[in-house]
């Protein structure tokens, strides 16, 4: 199992129990939104692909790496108001820069991040980034809405007939670049205004959001069109990002 923070989401996502409806107002994102899942069925989630990341990927024991781990991810986690359960920090040697916060008190990061991460600020960027994802519930609302697009598609295939197994296809990738895709990059632009709320109520430097994201973008590498990923292009996040933080006059 590879450290990805993508992958471990949808660990948590596939591991959900029963499912359970809900539509409720979230004050983080300030929107509605539909969660068919309740907290300890994520948080139960949450613990098995935290126990199947220890298992597969190999810990570091650097005290200098987990006390910065400890110091940044502690700020962050106060500030996200997330401090009231017990937390494990882990750091994973990997030559791939993550993060990942999974519901239930538990975040990691490898090797790769501390080091591309060269102040505490840009470190704090990616794990309020992170934290941000678990006040927004993503991961609960990502299951619902693929929940529903598979309802939506066995209902519409059995209308269909004969022709089901056509619109099965076509309305599989339908789904998934119109409303899936969307939804995911609309998170992920979510996370990184929420993360740069935690980032300054914390005490680190907003701007350095910034810094940390052209220098994720300067890793290079090819990318799919931003049409096709779950991903907002480095582009389209900077971009967003500087135009919020003209906003908030940070």
């Amino acid at each position: 199992m590879t450290l990805n923070r993508a992958a471990m989401v949808l660990a948590v996502v596939s591991l959900v129990g029963a499912p359970i409806a809900a539509c409720t107002y979230n004050e983080a994102l300030g929107r509605d939104q539909l969660v068919l899942v309740n907290e300890s069925a994520l948080t139960q989630a949450g613990l098995q692909a935290w126990t199947q990341a220890l298992q597969a990927n190999e810990v570091s024991h650097n005290r200098t790496q987990n006390e910065r781990l400890r110091r940044v991810g502690g700020r962050i986690v106060e500030a996200a108001g997330l401090g009231n359960q017990s937390w494990e920090y882990a750091v994973f040697i990997s030559e791939q820069p993550n993060a990942f916060v999974l519901p239930g008190g538990r975040m990691g990061v490898t090797t790769a991040l501390l080091h591309l991460a060269t102040t505490d600020d840009q470190l704090a960027t990616v794990i309020g980034h992170e934290a941000a994802h678990i006040l927004a519930r993503h991961a609960a609302e990502r299951y619902s809405q693929t929940a529903l697009a598979q309802t939506g598609l066995q209902i519409a295939t059995g209308v269909a007939g004969d022709y089901g197994p056509a619109v099965g296809a076509l309305g599989g990738i339908g789904a998934q670049v119109g409303v899936l895709l969307p939804f995911s990059r609309q998170h992920e632009l979510e996370a990184d205004r929420i993360g740069v709320d935690l980032m300054q109520r914390a005490g680190y430097s907003p701007r350095e959001a910034v810094v940390l994201w052209r220098a994720m973008a300067a890793q290079g590498g090819a990318s799919a069109p931003e049409f096709t990923s779950t991903h907002p292009s480095d582009t389209t996040r900077i971009a967003a990002l500087e135009a919020y933080l003209r906003e908030r006059g940070w």
